[in-house]
This record gives structure tokens, C-alpha cells and sequence, in this order.
């Protein structure tokens, strides 16, 4: 397992450039296998983004400072130097990456009636090195049926970089290839990672993905399109997507998703929670902790009307 992901790091150095990718396959083994971005900012040090922080690449920082010229240059590779073909994903601040990748990019913002058009002149990247881990939930997916074998709707909680999507993505491998018919709305391509419409992640053999589509647009026309019958998105942040998981779950579907929250109490404190909790969508929660450096899966039932949650 550690070697994998060594050699994930290492797949993703390639898509630097000549010196930069030198000083990255130059760090240490235990930080290649712990590593989940390299940062790029102009003028500033390339660094490795670990669970603990971002550490530079090389002893003396002045040796990994990035340029404009390797920032331009990592952009031109990914998007194989066609921008044009690119310039959805680029306007909404990443790019999916063939191997698995994902580069978030910022810049200058060019603006068109209000709306963002374009990024230019681009300043920082984050290539997130996507990691898959098969059969991580193959213990959590029994505790989400009821005694009937059916699927109760389920919310998967930690703060932010705790392994929600990780744990999802695997999820929807085991609900899909259990026999349920799952809808992926990827609104940022995070789950799937698709390529020229093409998932490059393991999700299942009946699993439909709706790539780069928000979710208040794309969970209706799944609904519609798919008969499915577990839709999951990641990441339930805005009021928006509490009326879509609403919506969906009037039509009979299960939801799986995810949303920033370290535990079932905090959850229930959130602005967003109280419609969701109104409308009575999710059923179960599993709870990411980390415990002696490693990630532990708690499920819980979640509180309906301010009742306390059940283990």
C-alpha cells in the first residue's frame, strides 16, 4: 500500500516541469506516501501538502521557487495545450487530470455580465493526487441498510481534508456493485475524475456519472434521465443543495453525500442542518475521526426532531 502510494506521488511529479519534478522526486519516501497536493505558487517554493501542513520540497526554499513559466507550462501539459477545449473546467477553478489527477487553479478572473468567463494569468495551482482506497467502506456499507436490505440515506461527516470523499467514492463502488443503480451529480469532478467523459476512478459496474454539473441542476436531471435508485453528490454546502436533497428524497431515491462537520452534535448546529432535519432526508451519519493517526468510521443514526443521536 505504501509503495502505491509513493508511486502516485511520483505520477504526479511527471506532470512538472524538468526542475521542479527533480526536486520532487527527491523527497523523502514517508512524505511521497503521506503527500495529498503539490502547491505551486509564483515566486514562492514548491510544497508538499501533507495531513500535518505544507512542507517545500528542498532543504535551501530558493531552490524550489516556482516561475510564471512552470505554472504556464504545468496548465499547457494538462490541458494538452488545447485551453479552448478546456475552458469550462478552467472558469470554474480546476482541471481533471488524465491519471486520476486534479489541478485547482487560481489567477486573475475575467468577468462577462457578472459571471466569471475565464482565469488568466494564472498564479497558484493545487495538484491534488487523488488517492483511491478500495475497500474502505466495506465495513461501514452493511451498517447503512435496515433490517429489510434497505439503503437509509446517509451523510458522511469530518472537517475539512478528514476523508469524506475518499470514503464516499468507495461507497458508491460497494452500494453500485451491490446491486443498487447509483446517479453520481460530480459537480467538480472530484468523485469520478472524469476525462473526455470517461470516470478514471472505480465507482462500480452500475454507477451513471453526471460530470461537472451543480448539483441543484444535475440531481433533477438524473431523477429524470436514470431512474436511479441512491443519487450521491459531495459536499452539501449552500441552501441550494439542502432544497435538492429535499426535493430528491420527496421522489423516493436514497441520497449518500457528504458535508464539513466534525460530528453529529456540530452538524446539528449548522444552519443548513435544520431543513434538512425538517424534511427528515438523512437517516444515518458516518462520522470520520482520526484515532492514533489512522482514519476510524463511526455510524450513527442521525437525531430526528432535536433527539440525541444513537451509535
Amino acid at each position: 500500500m505504501e509503495q502505491d502510494r509513493v508511486r502516485r506521488f511520483e505520477q504526479a511529479a511527471e506532470l512538472l516541469p524538468p526542475r521542479l519534478r527533480r526536486l520532487a522526486m527527491e523527497t523523502p519516501d514517508e512524505r511521497k506516501e503521506r503527500a495529498e497536493e503539490l502547491r505551486l505558487r509564483v515566486n514562492a517554493p514548491l510544497t508538499v501538502v501533507t495531513a500535518e501542513g505544507e512542507h517545500p520540497v528542498a532543504a535551501a526554499e530558493r531552490d524550489a521557487l516556482v516561475t510564471r513559466d512552470d505554472v504556464e507550462r504545468v496548465v499547457a501539459g494538462v490541458t494538452e495545450y488545447s485551453r479552448y477545449a478546456s475552458a469550462e473546467s478552467l472558469r470554474r477553478g480546476f482541471l481533471p487530470v488524465r491519471g486520476g489527477f486534479r489541478l485547482g487553479v487560481c489567477g486573475t478572473v475575467v468577468l462577462r455580465d457578472g459571471a466569471v468567463c475565464s482565469l488568466k494569468d494564472y498564479s497558484s495551482l493545487a495538484l491534488r493526487i487523488v488517492r483511491e482506497r478500495v475497500g474502505v467502506g466495506e465495513a461501514v456499507a452493511p451498517e447503512l441498510f435496515d433490517g429489510e436490505g434497505r439503503f437509509r440515506s446517509t451523510l458522511i461527516l469530518s472537517p475539512p481534508g478528514g476523508g469524506k470523499t475518499t470514503l464516499l467514492r468507495d461507497l458508491i463502488r460497494c452500494l453500485s456493485d451491490g446491486g443498487l443503480r447509483v446517479a453520481v451529480v460530480d459537480e467538480r469532478s472530484e468523485l469520478a475524475v472524469s476525462v473526455d467523459g470517461c470516470p478514471q476512478t472505480e465507482l462500480g459496474a452500475r454507477t451513471d456519472v453526471l460530470d461537472g454539473c451543480p448539483k441543484a441542476l444535475g440531481v433533477p436531471m438524473v431523477l429524470r434521465a436514470m431512474s436511479p435508485q441512491v443519487i450521491a453528490v459531495d459536499e452539501i454546502a449552500c441552501g441550494a443543495d439542502v432544497d435538492t436533497m429535499c426535493a430528491a428524497a420527496n421522489c423516493g431515491v436514497a441520497l449518500l453525500a457528504t458535508i464539513h462537520a466534525r460530528d453529529v452534535p456540530e452538524l446539528t448546529r449548522k444552519p443548513l442542518w435544520r431543513a434538512l432535519l425538517a424534511a427528515e432526508v438523512f437517516e444515518r451519519a458516518v462520522v470520520i475521526a482520526i484515532e492514533g493517526g489512522a482514519r476510524r468510521y463511526r455510524v450513527e443514526d442521525v437525531p430526528c426532531s432535536g433527539e440525541p443521536a444513537r451509535s
